[in-house]
């Protein structure tokens, strides 16, 4: 019977998807385990792999189309199978969801009314994937850093998992020998699935493989499930590793073999994964494949021609030629965030110029300490710290029933990336010095671009600063960076003449623009803040004291 395969919900913040590429064509035979696409979401780009085998009967969203979650993906059934009724929504069998959703149901009233225990053997640990931000539902292990049968100690990294936020290096908390792996290099697991087993060399794991890692095992009925699904994943991951091995022995038309984050990185870098050697497992490609690929002349000379760009050119001939560059999803997920604080938010912008005579000097003090570095954005970002401390009122958030104070301080700081922008946020900043704050900021900003940025550096700010005076723009308005009341724009400092005493000299100075949620924020307040901000700033001797 045909089943329909909608399209998936890849993260809690998904709503729609590309499809990047289908791997498979309408009447290709399908087993289960095989890869059936390459989605892209709003976070990455992921393989979507096939719980089912049968036909491909019907593809219902093509390459680089987008779609809604939970529209009509594809649909898999015999050969043959006459699916005009589904096409014509007139369908009677459930989406492949919702029977997910009733044979888990199923599973878990069994276990509930009768459970055996599996006794562990002495000293095995089971590991499965683990939940690494508040949002992740699931993830790729981007590269196994450790093989079965390798020994490990605690603090070794096992693996480099990719989240729908960022990819992370996940650490060994025990020790021992690594006995099994659940989830190979490229394929995606739910949280709490079975990752690894790592005990005494030697010791005997597979009742713990054949019940997926779960401590409990419950009916016979539901161990039969549990056995069959682990040798249809057995089967699936022979599959793979055959079309792998084939995949890279053909060089003309065979898919390239790279796990999703390799294939990301050459994305955003514009490599083309073709002229690569994959350093993986069957020749894989792989992240630091990627990192260290060094283009060959021919290949620099190809990449430094000229393309079409998605701006208006005019040609000799006077005719106007114009391209159309589909949004990437992050893209997406940005206009839909500062399009909601826009929009929501009642904001409104204060402007002040500050004096930079006195922080240049005083940078030029501190700079000439030995292995000591401060750029006059840290004395912004710890300025604006102290600032808040005076201001608590707009060191808040704004909810439907409450305005939220903070007793907290976290300065996030704006870093251009190239696929967007990010936000790292400096936390405590009113307790960090200034020389603290910098490496925190070059750090975390080298982590941004990097894409190395764990999703917990960039949450919990209360207050934002984006500066752009290293682009030589000496006044701008930012958008809030909600949940924050407020955010900073900083511009150029500009060399130009100004009256002191009655007299006209040559000054430095430098244009604030403030940014505020007037539901959180008045006028009055916004002002004040600035004045504290400009004390601050043309003074940088208060921030020492």
């Amino acid at each position: 019977m045909a089943i329909v395969i909608n399209m998936p919900r890849l993260s809690d913040t998904m709503e729609e998807g590309v499809v990047a590429q289908w791997l498979k064509n309408v009447g290709d035979r399908i087993e289960e385990g095989d890869i059936l696409a390459e989605i892209e979401t709003d976070k990455a780009t992921m393989e979507f792999e096939s719980f089912h085998e049968g036909t491909l009967l019907h593809i219902g969203i093509q390459e680089g189309e987008t779609s809604p979650v939970d529209k009509l993906l594809a649909i898999i059934g015999d050969e043959g199978e006459d699916i005009s009724g589904l096409l014509n929504g007139s369908d009677s069998t459930k989406s492949e969801s919702s029977a997910d959703q009733n044979k888990t149901s199923e599973v878990v009233e069994t276990a509930t009314e009768e459970s055996t225990a599996i006794a562990i053997p002495s000293g095995v640990n089971v590991i499965s994937m683990p939940r690494l931000s508040d949002t992740m539902t699931d993830g790729t292990v981007a590269s196994w850093l450790k093989n079965v049968g390798d020994k490990v100690e605690e603090g070794d990294i096992l693996a480099e998992i990719e989240t729908d936020k960022a990819t992370m290096e996940f650490e060994c908390f025990y020790e021992g020998t690594i006995l099994y792996i659940g989830v190979q290099e490229g394929e995606t697991a739910p949280v709490d699935s079975l990752l690894t087993i790592i005990g005494p060399e030697g010791t005997d794991v597979s009742a713990i493989i054949e019940s997926g890692g779960v401590i409990a095992s419950t009916t016979a009925a539901e161990e039969k499930n549990t056995t069959s699904a682990s040798k249809q994943n057995d089967a699936a991951q022979d599959n793979n590793q055959t079309s792998n091995v084939t995949a890279v022995s053909s060089s003309n038309g065979g898919r390239i073999l790279a796990s999703p984050l390799a294939k990301k990185i050459a994305a955003d870098k514009g490599i083309d994964l073709s002229l690569l050697t994959g350093s993986g497992e069957n020749g894989r490609i792989i992240k630091k494949d990627v990192e260290n690929y060094t283009p060959a002349s021919k290949v620099a000379d190809k990449e430094s021609t000229p393309t079409a760009t998605a701006s208006p050119v005019i040609t000799l001939s006077g005719e106007e030629k114009s391209e159309e560059v589909k949004n990437s999803q992050m893209r997406k997920a940005i206009a839909k965030s500062l399009g909601n604080s826009k929009f929501s938010a009642p904001d409104f912008s204060l402007n002040i110029e500050v004096s930079m005579d006195n922080a240049i000097a005083s940078r030029k003090t501190i700079n000439a300490i030995p292995d000591t570095k401060v750029s006059f954005n840290d004395m912004v970002v710890k300025a604006c710290a102290m600032a808040l401390q005076r201001h608590p009122q707009v060191n808040t958030s704004w909810t439907d029933n409450h305005t939220v104070y903070h007793s907290h301080i976290h300065v996030g700081v704006a870093v251009a990336v190239d696929d967007g922008l990010l936000v790292p946020v400096i936390k405590h900043t009113d307790a960090l010095s200034l020389t603290q704050i910098g490496a925190s900021v070059r750090d975390l900003a080298g982590k941004a671009r990097n894409k190395k940025i764990s999703p917990a550096e960039m949450q919990g700010s209360t207050f934002t600063v984006s500066n752009l005076g290293m682009f030589g723009i000496d006044n701008f308005t930012s958008i809030i960076n909600q949940p924050n009341s407020a955010i900073l724009s900083v511009g150029a400092i500009v060399e130009k003449p100004v009256v002191r005493a009655g007299q006209i000299v040559v000054g430095n100075t430098m244009k604030l623009t403030l940014t505020c949620d007037h539901r959180t924020v008045d006028g009055a307040v916004g002002a004040q803040f600035l004045q504290t901000l400009k004390t601050f700033i043309e003074n940088p001797v208060t921030m020492l004291a």
